[in-house]
């Protein structure tokens, strides 16, 4: 048997030892293929091995959670970038106060905001959402039927709410209308909140809430069909509180909430 398919014979009785024994790399495999269950194959190789260094404390090679992920078609999806829209030109002019500073270490001291498009059948729906740099938390989201001053105030009110500010704040955003409209200065003079705006057509100003938009829909919205507004919203629900108290950071290896508690 050995001669006709041109094999050795200790390589023939090395295999037959190991019939019956489980495969070297199996815990690997059980622990990808429960990572990606878990974000629902949102997980590149670099964040699976962040996870499985969290759950067993081994440092993994990437080659081997590359090779095992290929194996079980279970690599991440890939994310798209959406073009950015230039806004008309607004009523009030704030300066540039966060100059692309996205890493802050202390919580409610820059947050940014901005609103992005969700199509669903027979008509468009926008989410605005506020982040604070700390940890890139979401601190409030809303979604509307329309881009009006009203969506965005009623986001950035239930933050600050939430947050219970008392001064110090720089909130960072695009130049859209709706952050140049009077109700917009009317709740930052409110608050005793410091407004800051991108420069014109600059989508990088703001890059970190326009990274958030981005793999919350290549990490959710894209993967999903659904028909009416409550289902987005049910959907979006459900992927802001894995983004932030599961959703793992490359950077720190910590997830939003995490980072941003240790920084109180």
């Amino acid at each position: 048997m050995c001669q006709m398919f041109e094999v050795s014979r200790s390589g023939y009785y090395a295999w037959r030892k190991r019939q019956g024994k489980p495969a070297k790399d199996q815990w690997l495999v059980d622990l990808i293929v429960e990572c990606q269950r878990l974000c629902k194959q949102t997980y590149g190789i670099r964040r699976v091995r962040r996870w499985i260094q969290r759950q067993t404390g081994r440092l993994v090679n990437v080659k081997a959670i590359l090779r095992v992920m290929r194996k079980l078609s279970v690599l991440s999806v890939v994310r798209r970038r959406r073009p950015y829209t230039r806004y008309k030109q607004a009523v009030h002019k704030y300066p540039n106060l966060l100059k692309r500073c996205f890493e802050q270490i202390q919580p409610n001291r820059f947050w940014v905001t901005d609103i992005t498009y969700i199509p669903i059948p027979g008509r468009m729906l926008y989410m605005c959402a506020v982040l604070d740099l700390c940890g890139k938390v979401v601190l409030a989201w809303k979604i509307g039927s329309d881009m009006s001053s009203s969506l965005v105030t009623d986001t950035i009110r239930e933050a600050l709410q939430r947050e219970k500010v008392t001064g110090g704040l720089a909130l960072h955003s695009d130049q859209g209308s709706q952050y140049t409209s009077q109700a917009y200065f009317d709740l930052t003079k409110e608050y005793h909140v410091s407004p800051s705006i991108s420069s014109p057509g600059c989508p990088y100003d703001n890059a970190a809430m326009e990274n958030f938009f981005g793999i919350l829909k290549t990490e959710c919205l894209y993967r999903a069909h659904f028909s009416s507004r409550a289902e987005v919203e049910q959907l979006v629900t459900e992927y802001v509180d894995f983004y932030n108290f599961e959703r793992i950071s490359l950077k720190n290896g910590l997830t939003p909430v995490e980072f941003r508690s240790k920084a109180v």
